[in-house]
């Protein structure tokens, strides 16, 4: 892949990142990960303001999905095109490149640190039960288990039957080019302050728009925040459900005459 085309890729991907970020945040709903979050550490903080917890909650909450997405729509398509690889159905493992001698069946992920014990075992048997149907293929079966950053680097063990790859060895591996993970960051360019420019607007309104949930939800009438109602909301055993203060209010207006 040279250069212009590597760009255009990385372009794309960027774009479809952002676009699925902006999806994100304009779908969430504040109670949906209100009741997630500890509310006695915001406590202990001292946190007197709706907007300081609100943000930290957006932040925390679409922090914690920015990970997977990046993978999703930048690391996979861009490993899986630049190494000639295929697109696999068998579950755990996201593309497949196959040479005259060799598959490697590849599950890619962002960074090193993502697997427990009982979920390396899992990925294993998701590479076995692959291995088991391309066995009549008659070709080295090499599967591995991608970091599209960091150090991580093993050997299969008579537990797991993959081995990790990571960071420039990784991309050196499946593209033939030791400056690829350098090019991935390089050939960004500008996009992600264009794209920044255009998140914000939709990040400010969540803000905003949470902000005022949480004022109508959680807060005495004088604006500070009712501690207990939000401890009750996140820990009550049958939980009520909350009414926005607001919702009866109603406005007259004069006719026009």
């Amino acid at each position: 892949m040279d250069t212009k085309e590597l760009e255009f890729l990385i372009s794309k991907c960027l774009s479809e990142f952002y676009e699925r970020r902006l999806q994100k945040v304009k779908e969430v709903k504040l109670h949906a990960f209100l009741r997630r979050k500890n509310p006695y550490l915001f406590r202990a903080f001292g946190i007197q303001k709706a907007s300081e917890i609100v943000e930290r909650l957006l932040s925390d909450y679409i922090s914690s999905s920015d990970e997977t997405i990046f993978g999703n729509a930048f690391f996979e398509p861009i490993a899986r095109i630049a190494s000639g690889g295929k697109a696999s159905d068998a579950e755990g493992v996201d593309f497949v490149i196959e040479s005259a001698r060799s598959i490697k069946a590849i599950a890619l992920k962002s960074g090193p640190n993502i697997f427990n014990s009982s979920q390396k075992k899992r990925q294993s048997q998701e590479f076995l039960a692959i291995r088991n149907r391309l066995y009549k293929l008659h070709k080295q079966f090499d599967p591995i288990l991608g970091h599209a950053y960091g150090r991580v680097k093993s050997k299969p063990s008579k537990d797991l039957i993959y081995r990790d790859s990571s960071g420039q060895a990784f991309w050196q591996e499946i593209t033939g080019d030791p400056d690829f993970y350098l090019k991935l960051v390089r050939l960004m360019k500008n996009a992600p302050a264009k794209h920044r420019k255009e998140y914000m607007p939709a990040w400010d309104a969540a803000i905003n728009r949470f902000t005022k949930d949480f004022i109508n939800d959680f807060c005495f009438k004088d604006g500070t925040i009712d501690w207990e109602k939000l401890v009750q909301f996140v820990s009550e055993e049958k939980p009520q459900k909350t009414t926005p203060k607001t919702s009866k209010r109603l406005i007259y207006r004069k006719p026009l005459t």
